[in-house]
């Protein structure tokens, strides 16, 4: 069993996978569809949102699909990656009510909870003997301020020293920004010194104002999303980013929504992994919502894949499509499912199936079924081990 490190600005990607990826495409018959992608790629121009928005109409997803997953081989060969970790969400009160969330809760209602530090610490005690990582995204709370987290991270780093912290979406950072009085950078500075790791990539939705406006209206805008993340890495904070499609969006939305993502991974080398996740419906309030199929899901991954090149990874988030489909996503572009997450509340109560009590043993299995290598790795893609699967014994039926 081997371990690796890897510069957290190149993610254990191949530093010639361009190369890689130029001589895999030349050995291939493209359709005419196609062809001019490929040939722009092999030129090294940028693919604009007319090329995207090919992608996104291109009949055949098997070749779609392909194409992808050549970018996925180029970058990592067969590697797929999961970590060890738990989410904790502290909270479900939140000052905004958006319209596809099914988390929030007014502070008045009969299932609104807040943890207490000591209660969170006591929630990350069940799971910190194996998990390396804690999640943490809730709601905005009115009452806790910048104070609070900072007092919250440094008790995680103290008791639990070998547990990162991935916390905070863009909109608590600006939300907790207002409460405090002080600058976006001033807050990151202040929670990086208290033990935050990076930053989740949640929030970003569809970087289009006039679908925010429906969707989510009086969250952060677009460009103070991109503003957030770009201060995160300035000071050395890796993030990932996100996009949530299925609810109103176009296709050329989706594709504006990449490229605004890629240009400033491009300036500030600072994300990791981009979550592309579809919209689940179960006590939402979006009757308009354009509900994606199998193949829809498959088709924005493998298209993420394509049109990213200045972010490394591409997740097919188990927790939202489901084991089966980001099994098949590992085919069409994805490298990377997440991981352990234990507990989870925020797609299970809009309407995820997905299990909750998997191991690693049990995710790299799900890696090996797709035809891929299990790499366990840590939250920022700087540590990395092959993880074998342990063949579990049959058991007869017990009559």
């Amino acid at each position: 069993m081997s371990n690796w490190k890897s510069a957290v600005v190149d993610a254990d990607r191949n530093k010639d996978w361009k190369v890689r990826l130029k001589a895999s495409l030349q050995d291939v018959q493209w359709s005419a569809s196609l062809q001019h992608i490929v040939e722009k790629i092999l030129s090294d121009q940028q693919l604009d949102v007319s090329d995207g928005c090919v992608l996104f109409e291109t009949k055949n997803l098997n070749e779609l699909g392909h194409l992808a997953n050549l970018h996925k081989l180029a970058m990592f060969g067969n590697n797929a990656y999961f970590n060890s970790n738990v989410h904790i969400n502290q909270t479900n009160i939140c000052v905004l009510a958006c319209r596809f969330c099914a988390f929030r809760r007014g502070p008045k209602a009969s299932d609104a909870y807040a943890l207490s530090i000591d209660t969170y610490l006591s929630e990350l005690e069940k799971f910190s003997s194996f998990v390396n990582e804690v999640h943490s995204v809730g709601g905005l709370h009115p009452e806790w301020d910048v104070d609070h987290y900072c007092s919250l991270f440094e008790r995680i780093r103290e008791e639990h020293p070998h547990v990162s912290i991935k916390a905070l979406t863009a909109v608590e950072i600006k939300h907790l920004s207002q409460v405090s009085n002080l600058s976006i950078k001033e807050v990151l500075i202040r929670f990086k010194d208290a033990g935050l790791t990076s930053l989740p990539g949640g929030g970003a939705e569809i970087l289009d104002d006039d679908v925010r406006q429906v969707i989510c209206n009086g969250k952060e805008s677009s460009q103070e999303y991109l503003d957030i993340h770009e201060a995160a890495h300035e000071i050395g904070l890796p993030s990932n980013c996100t996009m949530l499609f299925g609810t109103i969006e176009t296709a050329k939305q989706r594709v504006e929504h990449m490229i605004q993502l890629r240009d400033l991974g491009h300036r500030t080398n600072g994300f990791q992994c981009f979550v592309p996740y579809p919209f689940l419906p179960d006590s939402t309030r979006l009757p308009m919502a354009q509900l994606s199929t199998g193949q829809e899901i498959l088709r924005v991954i493998a298209v993420s894949r394509i049109m990213l090149d200045s972010i490394p990874h591409i997740k097919a988030y188990r927790m939202n499509i489901g084991d089966s489909m980001a099994e098949l996503a590992l085919q069409f572009g994805a490298d990377d499912i997440d991981g352990t997450v234990k507990q989870e509340s925020i797609m299970h109560l809009a309407g995820s199936k997905t299990p909750l009590n998997y191991g690693v043993n049990q995710l790299a299995k799900l890696v090996t079924r797709s035809g891929n290598i299990p790499i366990k790795r840590n939250t920022t893609y700087s540590e990395f081990e092959e993880f074998v699967p342990v063949k579990e014994p049959r058991r007869l039926p017990v009559v």
